[in-house]
């Protein structure tokens, strides 16, 4: 594909890297000589010294010929303006990073009508969504989220003693606006129908939204008992500590944040509901034992510094933190830590720059569909309701959907849900679905323009 990227700070200059590596046509636009310089001499692509918002400067990158259009600067007005202007020339996929507290407005306004722009991310927040997962469900193999983080897909195992156990999807009475997609048995994955029956030792893929999701997967567990409320201490309140303990202080968590400075702990603390903000430094044993940080369930390493994150979840684990995760910028670092940690108290390390390219990966693709989720035998997708469509204008019950297709999720402009048999599927409206394999080809047809 020819991809042309703006901005080479932590997040462009990793794509740029591993893209050029992939035998792309990479283009790089970078304001800061210095930095277009040394980008230039690691990777195998273009490098222009110049202004994302400049149509001279898009000129130069072939924008003419761009595939893919990734702006990734630090500010939310120079992605946005980039990205809308590369759309009106004809590029067919644009994406923008923007910072997490327009994300967190999307459901007031939207960005990506306004400014034309096919996907919008932070990656602070992709970031927090990871280290999330190990949170919010602790017992879940898999936890991913969709259409805006309106939608979330779990994968667990049906236990010994759960009630699921012999019935068929018709008679398993799951509640409305939750769907079981995927079963796997014996090792064999399959998109299941309404008389496919769950057996103790299943593995199960349900979507839903993310409160429902929480009791209907502790009823597939065998789960049904009342869970104590988790502690969860973060260390560090800048966007990555604070897009974390939003997510985490809905979701039965009791949350403390500890930052030092005293300025952002006022901050943070008017915009939190739920979450007790501490003024301290989690780097010192001392501030731990004081705020007895050893009781926690989870503790987070979130700073800016790679190193005090690594250290004080050390600390953590020596005081007697079971679990403890931690931010690491770089991704090599991160991978190295998730696959040995354990062996020191680390379960797992997240690298915003991972984060980001495994989010713009499933862009990377001349199909008019976008996969989300790889499964054995089938695939989770997002794909748009074309204009003239089979689909358009019908419920959708009145479809004839080809077997081993699931629809997990509908995105109309901000609104999102899980549609019902009676939901009408509009032109622009992007669907998610899990499609089998052999039913992929007819499942896109019914959505072509």
């Amino acid at each position: 594909m020819n991809i042309i990227i703006v901005g080479a700070g932590e997040i462009g200059r990793h794509l740029a890297s591993v893209l050029s590596q992939e035998t792309h046509n990479i283009s790089v636009i970078e304001k800061d000589a210095t930095l277009a310089v040394e980008l230039e001499q690691v990777i195998d692509g273009k490098v222009i010294h110049g202004n994302g918002a400049s149509v001279e400067d898009l000129v130069e990158a072939d924008v003419g010929e761009c595939d893919l259009f990734l702006s990734l600067t630090s500010s939310n007005t120079a992605n946005l303006m980039s990205a809308s202007m590369a759309k009106s020339m004809g590029v067919a996929k644009v994406i923008s990073r923007v910072h997490p507290g327009l994300q967190r407005e999307e459901w007031l306004f939207d960005f990506k009508g306004h400014f034309g722009i096919d996907h919008l991310f932070s990656s602070e927040r992709l970031t927090a969504i990871e280290l999330a997962k190990y949170v919010r469900n602790p017992d879940s193999l898999m936890v991913e989220e969709l259409a805006r983080g309106r939608i979330e897909l779990q994968q667990v195992r049906i236990g010994p003693n759960a009630d699921a156990c012999g019935l068929t999807l018709r008679k398993l009475n799951a509640p409305d606006g939750i769907r079981v997609a995927m079963v796997s048995h014996d090792g064999t994955n399959s998109v299941p129908n309404a008389d496919t029956v769950l057996e103790a030792g299943d593995v199960v893929t349900i979507f839903g939204e993310p409160r429902k999701l929480r009791d209907f997967s502790g009823r597939l567990q065998g789960k049904l008992a009342k869970q104590d409320r988790l502690r969860v201490v973060i260390f560090g309140g800048n966007e990555y500590g604070f897009s974390l303990a939003q997510m985490l202080e809905s979701v039965h968590c009791d949350v403390r944040i500890f930052e030092k400075d005293a300025a952002l702990c006022a901050k943070i603390a008017d915009r939190l509901t739920n979450t007790t903000v501490i003024r301290a430094d989690a780097t010192v044993v001392a501030d731990l034992e004081e705020e007895q940080v050893g009781a926690a369930d989870f503790f987070i390493g979130t700073s800016a510094d790679d190193e005090d994150n690594v250290m004080s979840c050390l600390q953590a684990h020596t005081l007697g933190v079971k679990n403890c995760l931690t931010l690491i910028h770089r991704a090599d670092y991160a991978a190295a830590i998730s696959a040995s940690g354990q062996h020191f108290g680390i379960r797992a390390a997240v690298s915003p720059r991972e984060a980001t390219r495994r989010e713009i990966q499933r862009f990377i693709t001349t199909d008019r569909y976008h996969v989300l989720k790889s499964f054995e035998g089938a695939v989770l997708i997002e794909i748009r309701v074309g204009k003239g469509s089979i689909a358009a204008g019908h419920m959708v019950h009145e479809v004839a959907w080809p077997t081993g297709v699931v629809l997990v999720g509908q995105l109309r402009g901000i609104h999102a849900d899980v549609p019902g048999p009676n939901e009408v599927l509009l032109a622009g409206d992007h669907l998610y679905a899990v499609v089998a394999q052999t039913a992929l080809k007819a499942f896109v047809k019914l959505l072509e323009e």
